[in-house]
């Protein structure tokens, strides 16, 4: 059974960094492109950025580049959002999901492409 379990969502303050991780099992999570979603109450699911299949390319939406940083520990089959500079525009439930098929150019445009979607852990920027 595949699973995609988040974890590191936390409170915290204006400004400071979060690390998200995003730990796959039943499946060698290499083979397929990962990404980040995130969704608040009552709003559409927003794509945050993904990792293409055998760590090919990485794919940012405008409002993350140069604070957000997808990787991926293959070793560990586990996929990280580092997050820095928060402002309270991230607060959200941020989820993981990884696509139905390889995918060597992913995108988080089309959240349709995605599946096995984790429970999703919770980001609060509160000042």
């Amino acid at each position: 059974q595949v699973q995609l379990v988040e974890s590191g969502g936390a409170v915290v303050q204006p400004g400071e960094s979060l690390r998200l991780s995003c730990a796959v099992s039943g499946i060698s999570a290499d083979w397929y492109a990962i990404g980040w979603f995130r969704q608040a109450p009552g709003k559409e699911l927003e794509g945050v950025a993904c990792v293409s299949s055998k760590n090919g390319p990485t794919n940012y939406e405008d409002f993350v580049k140069d604070r957000f940083t997808i990787s991926r520990d293959d070793a560990k089959n586990t996929v990280f959002l580092q997050m820095s500079n928060l402002s309270q525009e991230d607060t959200d439930a941020y989820y993981c999901a990884r696509t139905t098929y390889p995918m060597i150019l992913c995108s988080v445009e089309r959240p349709s492409m995605f599946k096995d979607w984790g429970q999703g852990t919770q980001v609060t920027i509160y000042s």
